[in-house]
Order: C-alpha cells, then sequence, then structure tokens
C-alpha cells in the first residue's frame, strides 16, 4: 500500500505505474482495478466518504473490485493512492483486515514539511479552493475526508495513525532527496516494492509543476468567483488541468514561502516526525536529514506581497491566451471567421449577457458583504 503522502511525486509514481501495468505484472507486481481512479474510488470508502454512498455503481464498487482481484492473484500486489493517508486508525485497521491474508506493508513517499506545505496550498487551490495562505493549516482536522491539512501533511501524525495496523518493521518511509534526478524517487520505489526498473521508459513521466507566487494568488482569486464549478470533473479538467497546469503554469512567477510563523511550525513537524522514526524500527529509504526544514532558507516573498497590479497582469495574459485557445478550437471545429449567420451571433450574445448578469450580481453581493 503505498499511501502518499500527498504532494511527495505521488503523481509521477502513478503515472509511470499505471503506464506499465502489464510490464509489471510480467515482474510479478499485480495493479489492480480497471483503471487508476479506482485507488482514488477505493480511498473514498475506506476512509467512509459520505458522498461515497451517492456515487455512480462504478465507483462504490471500486474497493471491492480491488480486493478481489488482490484475493485472485500471486505475487506482490500495489495500490497507491495519496487520500490513504488520511484515514483514521480505526479505518486502517479495517482495511488491512480486509485484505487478510495478505501481510501488508505500507511505503509512504515523504519530504521536509516546508516544501511539501507550500505545494499543497497551491493543491488545494488546483481543487477549487480559495483559503489564503496565511488561513492555511492552521488546525489538524479530525475528518478523514480532508486531505490539504496537517492530517494528511504531518508525517509524524500519519504514522502514528497507521502503525496501529501495520507494525513499524513493515513501515517503508522512502524520503525524497531535494538533490537527486527526477527518475531516483522512481528507482528506490521500486527497489522497496520488489520489481526490475530495467527497460521501463519513463519519458511519458510528469512533474506536477509549481506555479509562481502571482499567478497562484490569482487562481485563489478566480476560485472565489466561479459557479457551478463544483464537481470532479470541472475541478480535474478545466480548473486543475486547463487553467492551472496548461496556461497559469507556464507564466512562470516567482517562488514563495508561507508567513514566518508557519514556517517556523514546519520547521518543528519535521523534527517531530524524525524523531518519532528513529524510535520504532521503520524501514527508513534514504537521509532523514532530507525531512527537516534547512536551517538557513532563501529569500522568498509571501503571496499576501502579491499586489492587485500583479494579478491584473497575470489575469490579462491568461485572457489573452484564452482567447487564443477560443479561436483555434472554433477553427478546428470548421467554424471559419466568415460564419457570421444570426443564429450563431444571437447565441454569443446571449451567452456573453448571461455572463454580464452573473458578474455584475457577483459585484452586487461583494459591495454588500464589504
Amino acid at each position: 500500500m503505498h499511501i502518499g503522502l500527498p504532494k511527495t511525486a505521488t503523481s509521477y509514481l502513478q503515472t509511470i505505474i499505471w503506464a506499465h501495468r502489464d510490464t509489471l505484472r510480467e515482474r510479478g507486481v499485480v495493479v489492480p482495478g480497471r483503471e487508476r481512479r479506482d485507488h482514488l474510488w477505493a480511498s473514498r470508502t475506506v476512509r467512509e466518504e459520505r458522498k461515497q454512498e451517492r456515487a455512480p455503481e462504478p465507483q462504490r464498487t471500486a474497493w471491492d473490485r480491488v480486493r478481489r482481484e488482490l484475493a485472485a492473484a500471486g505475487g506482490t500486489g500495489l495500490v497507491s493512492h495519496e487520500f490513504f493517508a488520511a484515514a483514521s486508525a480505526a479505518q486502517a485497521r479495517a482495511m488491512v483486515a480486509a485484505l487478510a491474508p495478505a501481510e501488508v506493508h505500507l511505503v509512504v513517499t515523504a519530504r521536509e514539511p516546508l516544501g511539501l506545505f507550500a505545494a499543497s496550498w497551491q493543491e488545494s487551490l488546483k481543487n477549487g479552493a480559495t483559503t489564503a495562505l496565511p488561513d492555511y493549516g492552521r488546525t489538524v482536522s479530525r475528518r478523514p475526508s480532508d486531505i490539504w491539512n496537517w492530517r494528511t501533511l504531518d508525517l509524524g501524525l500519519v504514522l502514528r495513525r497507521w502503525t496501529e495496523a501495520v507494525p513499524p518493521e513493515r513501515v517503508h518511509v522512502l524520503a525524497l532527496d531535494p538533490t537527486a534526478p527526477r527518475e531516483d524517487v522512481w528507482h528506490r520505489f521500486a527497489g522497496i516494492v520488489g520489481f526490475d526498473t530495467g527497460g521501463i521508459d519513463l519519458a511519458a513521466s510528469f512533474p506536477n509543476s509549481s506555479m509562481g507566487v502571482a499567478q497562484a494568488e490569482t487562481l485563489r482569486r478566480i476560485n472565489a468567483r466561479l459557479d457551478g464549478f463544483g464537481s470532479a470533473f470541472d475541478r480535474g479538467v478545466y480548473l486543475r488541468t486547463y487553467l492551472a497546469d496548461e496556461r497559469l503554469v507556464p507564466q512562470g512567477g516567482e517562488r514563495f514561502w508561507p508567513e514566518p510563523d508557519q514556517v517556523a511550525d514546519c520547521r518543528e513537524r519535521g523534527r517531530a516526525s524524525v524523531e518519532y522514526l528513529r524510535s520504532a524500527p521503520f524501514d527508513v529509504v534514504g537521509d532523514l536529514d532530507d525531512l527537516l526544514v534547512p536551517d538557513e532558507l532563501d529569500e522568498r516573498r509571501v503571496p499576501a506581497s502579491v499586489t492587485d497590479a500583479e494579478v491584473a497582469a497575470v489575469a490579462v495574459d491568461l485572457v489573452a491566451s484564452m482567447l487564443d485557445d477560443v479561436r483555434s478550437l472554433r477553427q478546428r471545429r470548421g467554424a471559419g471567421a466568415g460564419d457570421d449567420s444570426p443564429g450563431r451571433l444571437a447565441r454569443l450574445r446571449g451567452l456573453a449577457g448571461r455572463a454580464g448578469e452573473r458578474a455584475r450580481a457577483r459585484v452586487s453581493r461583494d459591495d454588500r458583504a464589504g
């Protein structure tokens, strides 16, 4: 069971795993499920998310499919999703019991908490969040449905819950080396699971890239203006992939830190996690010092310093690139520039009018709130 942590090369690893699923099976490693999302959906069942009860049948039954395939297969089974990290101790025990008589091992990929904290805030924005960084991560949630929270980001907290189900000697903590080439984590991960990486092409894999500070703040403000983008499809396709990864990330931008007291909190959580790892017979792959926030940090801005003018500049570039996308899409669909039929123009005017009404209504609400 690879349970995360979130923002520790999990998407990178999962992309390789699913792209080479057949090769892994030939090498004795079974990746169960019909599709990659089965592991996400299985985590929702394990963590007893309420919305899972109302989800479509393929989502509700994913955990059963995963367990049946693992039970029928020989060799090693591999399940990977970072949202398992949010499970309670009771949920972890129930999951391990449901996999009996298999001997369950945990793989926990980990990194120093400060970079993890900043990356997780950006990830929350890509999923539609509107929380400003100074307000982010101020508590530890008690709910297994809360992902972008210290509940899943604090290595020590996650290990304490999961070691009630899996003993430390079967918990493998892979400490990410910030100086190593990207593929290093893949080879060390494979060493833990126990398969040969020879001949596996990593060309299609990709990192989950970060936005600059002004770009992240722009996305946060956009999220606050969106109506009707609450579905997982909308967040995944339009917010994360199109708006964030394809349009805002390529703009570049300055890197950033959270507020000074949040930096201090990250530093203390790193120390506590390393002390806990040293207190029990965990299998640590890598250097524990890589899980500590460095004593000296380079100078960076905080998101609260982003000005309205900077947001406007990012937004102007964003609109320009989106307009180019609309034109290209229209051309691909065969609607040439000369197609100015009254019906098409009327539809476009209607869409523009409704968009204007929604914008005016939002401004009115903002004025009343102010």
